[in-house]
């Protein structure tokens, strides 16, 4: 007969975890109690809490952490929106509708409603006519994400914020997996390649192939978009080393997958998930809204469940390929609660509503918006011109280098150039701003033109 646990018993544990508001090991949680009991006997009661959204389990094996569930408070509740706070974690509003599909979800499992793929969810949507945003929604994200600066390439504003870009968003979308890397954590391993002691190898190679997936499609904006070749290697290179077939890495899902503590049982005939994937590709190519654009594939993509695995972390990262194209503030999730995300996707598995995961997505957006803001601040305003020829600029001077050209000699070769190449009504700032680049040109800045350290000191002998 399996024995019943007691009230008391769970709300020690509560306790226990509730002294360590980061998080606690199950190790740290038997340390800290009066009696405790076998660790067989824990682990079937932390999973019992877990189950019953009582605690929140963070990562796996030895170093999972549970902490407390995020709490319900009403903070000014005008317009019809609650305000849910975490403890250690910022204020997120929530809609009415958001509200009552967070109570849905939170139920245990066995008391939602078994459900399947709904195609029709997918069919319905129309691009351009069909919204999950509202007009007043759209215009309010642009509105923040826009910067004010003359049009450029595709990228240019992402590539401008890379360095803060990869810590923040590799961070951020790992751990809304459950990776327990910190935010320093994180950025000692992308600076310098070091792994944090006491941690599973699982976590960096995530964080790293975040890293790599974002590399990517700021490196290739102008080519990426929502096709194959994209989404595909974006897959890939997000689930380098992680899965247990390796060749899934960048496939389409051959294979039966479920959804931890949800009732939602995703497609599984092969055919029809590549079929809805292609499906999903075209009508999120169609949609012209940069912001309906990327809500779409983070509601569409993991409802699918189109990969063996890491298909949110996909959906995360391809949410960001509208806003990097149209050089808008990229979303990097920052804040975020982890616990309000998972159920916010729940209810779009479970319900096929999309109402929680828009108040997240808005959210998440206008933080990330306000940060990058800053970031971009700091670093400057980028001269519109030197970025339009950055690609003429960087062969002009690296052909004066190269060529160990004295200063005579770079005068003659630059107006040359800049005669063959630099339509006329540019010609004469262009030689000026090329000649000022190799008037600047010392050891700490000659790298950015492809200049090897030999060629720079080679040059410097000549240049005087």
């Amino acid at each position: 007969m399996v024995r019943r646990i007691l009230e008391e018993e769970l709300q020690a544990i509560e306790e226990a975890v509730r002294r360590r508001p980061g998080g606690a090991t199950a190790q740290q949680i038997a340390d800290s109690l009066q009696e405790p009991p076998p660790r067989r006997t824990l682990q079937y009661r932390l999973k019992y809490l877990v189950d019953h959204r009582r605690l929140v389990m963070e990562g796996a094996g030895r170093w999972a952490r549970y902490r407390l569930p995020q709490v319900q408070v009403a903070v000014g509740a005008a317009a019809g929106r609650a305000e849910v706070r975490a403890e250690g974690e910022a204020v997120l509003p929530l809609s009415k509708p958001g509200t009552e599909i967070e109570a849905y979800v939170r139920k245990p499992p066995e008391a939602r409603k078994p459900v399947g793929y709904n195609r029709a969810f997918l069919d319905a949507y129309r691009p351009n006519e069909t919204f999950y945003l509202t007009a007043a929604e759209r215009a309010h994200l642009r509105e923040v994400g826009t910067r004010a600066i003359a049009p450029q390439p595709a990228g240019t504003y992402a590539k401008q914020i890379l360095n803060r870009l990869l810590i923040d968003l590799s961070w951020n979308s790992s751990r809304l997996e459950g990776n327990t890397y910190s935010l320093l954590d994180t950025k000692r391993l992308i600076d310098l390649g070091e792994e944090a002691e006491g941690k599973e190898r699982l976590e960096a190679q995530m964080i790293l192939n975040h890293k790599d997936a974002i590399e990517f499609l700021v490196g290739t904006a102008e080519e990426i978009g929502f096709n194959r070749y994209t989404i595909l290697n974006l897959h890939a290179l997000l689930a380098n080393n992680l899965l247990a077939d390796p060749d899934a890495a960048g496939r389409l899902r051959r294979i039966s997958v479920a959804i931890e503590r949800s009732s939602f049982h995703p497609l599984e005939v092969p055919q029809l998930i590549e079929e809805c994937f292609d499906q999903i590709l075209a009508t999120a190519a169609a949609i012209t809204d940069p912001f309906e654009q990327a809500f779409f594939v983070m509601v569409q993509l993991p409802y699918l469940q189109p990969f063996d695995d890491v298909n949110k972390r996909v959906s995360r990262l391809s949410a960001n390929i509208p806003l990097i194209k149209s050089n808008l503030s990229p979303l990097s999730f920052e804040g975020v609660p982890r616990g309000t995300y998972t159920d916010a996707v729940l209810g779009v598995y479970e319900l096929n509503k999309t109402e929680l995961l828009r108040d997240v997505f808005i959210w998440a957006y206008e933080r990330s918006a306000a940060r990058y803001a800053a970031v971009r601040q700091s670093l400057g305003e980028p001269d519109p011109f030197r970025l339009r020829h950055r690609a003429a600029l960087r062969e002009v001077v690296g052909a004066v280098v190269r060529g160990r050209m004295d200063k005579k000699q770079a005068t003659k070769h630059v107006a040359t150039w800049t005669s063959e190449h630099i339509d006329a009504a540019e010609r004469e700032r262009f030689r000026e701003t090329a000649e000022s680049e190799l008037l600047g040109l010392h050891e700490g800045n000659f790298a950015r033109y492809q200049i090897r350290p030999s060629e720079f000191a080679a040059w410097r002998e000549v240049w005087g």
